[in-house]
């Protein structure tokens, strides 16, 4: 009887510790899972860096992202019929050449054509009113 009262004491004084203890080894493995994925993405994300200094990754980032060309090439986009629903052509009047043209073109040449088209605006829609002096009536 006093044996089992001992072990009853001893398990009552050692089960909070113990399961604390549990819990600091799992919080652990956890933190530890967490630095391994962070190291594994810094190590990643390095690699990406490093790829960057290669001027013909450099090159061929700016044909696949921006559809840069070199001089003398032709660019051509082909789109996948599967990809592309089939609508009819709506005819809505006239439209402007850059939004025509736009979809098939890369995006820095749909902004010069605009700046075009805005430098060959009437210049009496351009010009400023003459503004009234503001030192005091006019006669």
């Amino acid at each position: 009887m006093v044996f089992s009262l001992v072990l009853l004491l001893a398990f009552v004084l050692v089960s909070p510790t113990l399961h604390s203890y549990l819990e600091q080894q799992q919080e652990l493995a956890e933190l530890r899972a967490q630095v391994a994925a962070a190291k594994a993405r810094n190590d990643e994300l390095r690699d990406d860096l490093g790829r960057w200094d290669d001027p013909a990754y450099v090159a061929a980032q700016a044909r696949e992202r921006l559809s840069f060309v070199l001089p003398g090439e032709k660019a051509f986009r082909v789109l996948d019929p599967e990809a592309v629903p089939d609508t009819p052509a709506v005819d809505a009047g006239p439209s402007s050449t850059v939004l025509d043209t736009g979809a098939t073109q890369p995006w820095y040449t749909t902004v010069w054509e605009s700046v075009e088209i805005a430098g060959t605006a009437p210049a009496e829609d351009l010009a400023p009113t003459s503004p009234t002096p503001t030192g005091g009536p006019t006669p």
